[in-house]
């Protein structure tokens, strides 16, 4: 099941047709309405999904290493205020662009889909329900493309 989401989202994001600018722009626009920030239980739901979500791609095999020396507090932080920007919360995210921030990490589609593994157990842990887990994924799929590097 794991598997054939990750290969959902990344067909869905082969769809999804933008410029580079607003590539970058996607994850950092605040969405229409809260409803998704709603349905991902606000901002203690968000902090909680991204405390496990951290401490999952810290522990991953996988992708555990890319994160080694990374503060979870800080990372769960941004991750916090990008996501709740995203989805319609009143955070406003003041990190770098998906392009900047990952510039040189030679990120592959493996470590991409681990890390999009991850996101779905994390979800799964706080049991948000799959259509809710649909829509945070599909708002985030754009990022593939500045986020891969490497192949």
């Amino acid at each position: 099941m794991k598997n054939y989401l990750v290969a959902c989202l990344v067909a869905l994001s082969a769809l999804v047709s933008v410029s580079a600018h607003a590539q970058s722009a996607i994850p950092m626009a605040p969405a229409r309405n809260d409803a998704l920030f709603q349905a991902l239980g606000g901002k203690p739901g968000l902090q909680a999904l991204m405390d496990l979500f951290v401490a999952g791609l810290k522990a991953d095999k996988r992708i555990g290493e890319q994160f080694k020396d990374t503060k979870a507090s800080y990372l769960s932080e941004q991750l916090v205020d990008q996501v709740c920007m995203a989805t319609g919360g009143p955070c406003k995210y003041e990190g770098a662009d998906m392009k900047t921030a990952h510039a040189g990490m030679g990120i592959t589609k493996g470590n991409f889909n681990a890390l999009v593994e991850v996101l779905q157990a994390s979800m799964d842990a706080r049991n948000i329900p799959f259509a809710t887990q649909n829509q945070l994924l599909a708002l985030l799929a754009p990022m593939h493309r500045d986020i891969i590097t490497a192949k």
